[in-house]
């Protein structure tokens, strides 16, 4: 089993109180730098952390304009992690294709990243959504297009000896000879999403490993089923290894601290997908031609009322008007803290009380791969080093257990190439 740790890196002003706003609505005059400077060294160190108390991988996501994620662009960040860190995988979920008019430049820097970590990054291809379409002046209805191009010529950059020439659909390059190449030939490649059946089934079909990211349970696994049928149609067999979970996790030293801590998931800056504050996704402008298919859409549409502004509306009519939502402002996807407690879309307790909420979640999904998502929202650093050394010491321990119980491998087990241990696997990264 591999056991991550993820932040959404959230922007918080100095009297620790958040930004709340329209999506895209918040002019940058606010933003303070030194004050940005002290959060990105407040989250690398809490990233070092995570690694001395035992994680498997730091993971890393990308947003742009947005005060809810700091990570604007992920590879400087990795580039760091690479570095100050010794052990941990570096996890990108991840860089945003279509948004790359230069993905050969993508394919430099992340070979830079896994040949300074000695091997050790993991590579995660998004579609993105309208608000990085808007930000970056990228041509919306060539989404998928251009995330499928840009896939196919970094691959051949880092797999086959230069130089050649691309003439592509979107990109052409006359010399085509990166260089360096990356350490791992290639690196590992996963798929974070929650919406689109076209990516899930790309992904299969690529034998990638699928991140659900926090998603409802049940839609979760009938997605999980999609992605096996679709392998299994183009003739691959899947396994744990080809499944990865991110949910919301907090453990605290009682039950009454970690409910009171847990609810600052809830808090913070604004981020459309989070209960609590005033921030909502304008559908205007996330609904943008050919991002997602309006009909190709996984269950999770079921609960992801957020979808309504990336291309879902027919499909999710029915249940806007059940919750009374007016057109184009939506609500937490999850719902309020006490709905994510019941069913488990976040996890809250003490050592004990997590330990066995996990237990249930990884026999209902049975994932290889489980990100735990803490210190976010209104968490201060203090709330998330005290969860990080409780984590460390008294849950990922018995986690680990409960996955060789239930016998649940990684990628790094068990190859998703060849379904084979990753010893007996040759010429697999």
């Amino acid at each position: 089993m591999f056991i991550s740790y993820f932040t959404e890196r959230p922007y918080q002003d100095e009297q620790g109180e958040y930004i709340n706003t329209l999506d895209l609505a918040k002019s940058n005059a606010d933003y303070n730098p030194v004050l940005g400077g002290d959060l990105y060294h407040r989250y690398l160190d809490e990233k070092v952390y995570a690694e001395e108390m035992g994680f498997d991988g730091l993971v890393l996501n990308e947003h742009h304009s947005m005060p809810a994620c700091m990570g604007g662009v992920i590879n400087v960040e990795a580039s760091i992690l690479a570095r100050i860190t010794k052990r941990a995988r570096i996890v990108l979920a991840g860089n945003v294709l279509p948004i790359w008019d230069d993905p050969l430049w993508l394919a430099e820097t992340l070979a830079m990243i896994d040949v300074i970590s000695r091997g050790r990054l993991v590579c995660g291809w998004v579609r993105g959504t309208g608000r990085e379409s808007v930000t970056h002046n990228t041509p919306s209805p060539y989404n998928w297009e251009r995330y499928q191009e840009a896939h196919d010529l970094i691959m051949k950059a880092w797999t086959e000896p230069g130089p050649f020439r691309w003439e592509g659909e979107h990109f052409d390059y006359r010399y085509v000879n990166p260089w360096p190449r990356p350490l791992q030939q290639p690196p590992p490649i996963w798929i974070p999403g929650s919406l689109s059946k076209a990516t899930v089934k790309w992904a299969a079909e690529r034998q990638f490993p699928y991140l659900m990211l926090a998603t409802e349970h049940e839609p979760t696994k009938r997605s999980f089923e999609y992605y096996d049928a679709c392998a299994r149609e183009a003739g691959h067999e899947t396994g744990s290894q080809h499944r990865g979970y991110l949910f919301k996790v907090h453990v605290d030293e009682t039950e009454e601290l970690a409910e009171q801590t847990a609810r600052k998931f809830l808090q913070g800056p604004s981020n459309p997908f989070l209960e609590g504050n005033q921030g909502q996704v304008r559908g205007f402008m996330q609904n943008l031609p050919g991002m997602n298919s309006r009909t190709e859409v996984l269950p999770t549409i079921e609960t992801w009322a957020p979808a309504v502004a990336r291309g879902a509306q027919r499909q999710h009519k029915k249940i806007l008007e059940k919750k009374k939502m007016a057109k184009g402002k939506d609500r937490d996807y999850s719902g309020s803290y006490e709905e994510q407690i019941a069913k488990y879309t976040i996890i809250a307790g003490t050592p004990d009380q997590v330990v066995e909420k996990i237990r249930n979640v990884l026999e209902y999904l049975r994932p290889g791969i489980i990100a735990i998502w803490d210190g976010d929202g209104a968490m201060s650093h203090e709330d998330t080093m005290r969860a990080l050394r409780l984590l460390g010491e008294e849950v990922i321990p018995r986690v680990r257990e409960i996955g060789k119980e239930l016998d649940l491998h990684s990628p790094f087990e068990v190859s998703p190439v060849t379904n084979k241990p990753v010893a007996e696997a040759v010429g697999v990264g």
